[in-house]
C-alpha cells in the first residue's frame, strides 16, 4: 500500500542556520515531509562538537539535525556565495540564524534572495530580530531568559533569580519560527508571493510567558518569584510526601471540598481562610501546613494513588528519564529508533504532533559533515563530476567527507580537552 505524503513533501529548504533554534525550525519542517539541505562551513556546525557522543557523534547535533542532507560550502568565496544563490534560488525556503547583517555580507540576505526569487519564504532566527535597539547583540538561551523575566520569576521567593532547566528560549525560538513558515507558505498559495518571517528570541521567550505577560498587561505589576507554586491559586503546587515531592492543581471550589475530604480534612471547607481561590492563595502557608502535615504520612505513590481516584489533578515529580521511559511516552512514540551512519541504532525525538491523515512523520539520523555536497550539487545545479571536484580542490566545498570526519574528531577531542 502506498502511504500519503506528508503535508511538506515537495517542499524544499535550504537551512544556513546551526546550534539550535534555526536548526531545530528545519528539523519540525523536515519531520512533516520537507527536503531539507543544511548548508555548513568546512569547520561544521558548532553543536557537530558538543556533547554527550554516541559512537563520535554529537547526540544534540543528530536530535536538531534530523532529516537533513548536509552540504559544505564556504560563503566567504565568491564561487561559494554563487553556489548557495544558485540553491536558494530552487528553494521554497530559506533558513538562517545569523545576527542581523551577516547573512547580507554573506550575499544570502532576503532582499537579494527575494529580488531574483520573489516567492521564497526566508526566515531570520536572531537574538533580538532584524529591528531594534538591541539587534546587533549576540544572544544565546541564558542570555535571554535573563531578559525577558523568566529567570527572575523562577526560583524560590526568598532564592537567587533561576534558570530554567534547558535552553527554552533557543527551543519555543524554533517553534515559533517553524510556525512562521507554515504561515507563509499557506500564504503563498493564496498570493504567490513569499515573505521575511523574522523571529527574534527575545519577542519569542516573551511570547512562551504568555499568563505572566497578560497579568503584568493587565495590572501593571510585575509578577514575583513565588517557587514551587502558582501565582495567584492554592492548593496549585508542589508539596512534601513521606520519601519525596508530589504537584497537585485545584482550581476551584467544587474540587478543594472534593480535597479536602480525602485529604482527611473537612473542616478545610467551612475555613474562612479557604473559602475561595483568592482566599487560599493569600492563607496559601497554612494551608500548605495542613496539607504536608497528611501528606508526610503518606509515600508519593500512595498521595498520587489517593487524589488520582477522587479525580484530583496530581503527579509525582519526575526525571526527564522516568518521563521519556513511561509507558505513557512509549505508546505516544516520541523517542523514535533509526539507523545510525555506521549501521547500529540511535534514538531521536519524534515531533510530537499526530495526524490521523498520516501514520507517522520522519525521523532520519543526521548527516555526515558534507556528506550529500556531491549528489545536491549535481542533482540541482547540474554540475559535474569533474567540475565538483574542482571546486573541492580549491577549497570552496571543504574536505572529502572522510577527511572532514577526523577533522571533526579533532573538535570533538578539543572540546572535550577544553
Amino acid at each position: 500500500m502506498t502511504l500519503p505524503a506528508l503535508p511538506l513533501d515537495g517542499i524544499r529548504v535550504i537551512d544556513f542556520s546551526r546550534v539550535l533554534a534555526g536548526p531545530l525550525c528545519s528539523a519540525l519542517l523536515g519531520d512533516l515531509g520537507a527536503e531539507v539541505i543544511k548548508i555548513e562551513p568546512p569547520t561544521g556546525d558548532d553543536y557537530r562538537a558538543i556533547g554527550p557522543f554516541s559512537g563520535g557523534e554529537s547526540g544534540l547535533f543528530h536530535a536538531m539535525n534530523r532529516n537533513k542532507q548536509s552540504v559544505v560550502i564556504d560563503l566567504k568565496r565568491d564561487e561559494g556565495r554563487a553556489l548557495a544563490q544558485a540553491l536558494c534560488a530552487q528553494a521554497d525556503v530559506v533558513v538562517e540564524n545569523f545576527r542581523p547583517g551577516v547573512a547580507e555580507r554573506l550575499g544570502i540576505g532576503y532582499a537579494e534572495l527575494s529580488a531574483r526569487h520573489p516567492a521564497l519564504v526566508y526566515a531570520s532566527v536572531s537574538g533580538f530580530g532584524q529591528t531594534g535597539p538591541e539587534s546587533h547583540r549576540p544572544a544565546y538561551d541564558i542570555i535571554l531568559q535573563a531578559m525577558c523575566g523568566l529567570m527572575d520569576v523562577t526560583g524560590s521567593p526568598d532564592g537567587a533569580p533561576t534558570l530554567v532547566g534547558d535552553s527554552i528560549s533557543d527551543a519555543v525560538s524554533g517553534l515559533f519560527a517553524s510556525w512562521g513558515v507554515l504561515a507563509a507558505l499557506l500564504a503563498r498559495e493564496r498570493t504567490g508571493k513569499g515573505t521575511h518571517v523574522d523571529v527574534a528570541m527575545f519577542d519569542a521567550t516573551l511570547g512562551l510567558t504568555a499568563g505572566m505577560v497578560a497579568r503584568y498587561a493587565t495590572s501593571g505589576v510585575a509578577p514575583r518569584r513565588v517557587g514551587n507554586r502558582h501565582a495567584s491559586s492554592a492548593p496549585f503546587g508542589a508539596y512534601r510526601a513521606k520519601d519525596g515531592y508530589f504537584v497537585v492543581a485545584v482550581l476551584n471550589n467544587r474540587l478543594f471540598e472534593r480535597f479536602a475530604h480525602a485529604i482527611s480534612h473537612p473542616e478545610l471547607i467551612d475555613d474562612a481562610r479557604f473559602a475561595d481561590d483568592a482566599m487560599r492563595s493569600e492563607n496559601e502557608a497554612a494551608l500548605r501546613a495542613c496539607i504536608e502535615s497528611w501528606a508526610e504520612l503518606h509515600s508519593v505513590a500512595e498521595v498520587n494513588a489517593r487524589l488520582s481516584d477522587v479525580g484530583i489533578p496530581v503527579a509525582p515529580i519526575q526525571n526527564i528519564s522516568e518521563a521519556l521511559e513511561s509507558e505513557q511516552a512509549r505508546e505516544r512514540g516520541l523517542l523514535i529508533e533509526t539507523r545510525s551512519a555506521d549501521g547500529g541504532t540511535l534514538r531521536l525525538p519524534r515531533q510530537p504532533v499526530h495526524f490521523s491523515a498520516w501514520p507517522g512523520t520522519r525521523t532520519t539520523r543526521a548527516p555526515g559533515l558534507g556528506e550529500h555536497t556531491q549528489q545536491v550539487l549535481e542533482k540541482y545545479l547540474d554540475l559535474d563530476t569533474e567540475r565538483v571536484a574542482a571546486l573541492r580542490e580549491s577549497g570552496v566545498l571543504g574536505h572529502e567527507h572522510a577527511d572532514a570526519a577526523g577533522a571533526r574528531s579533532e573538535m570533538i577531542r578539543n572540546a572535550n580537552n577544553a
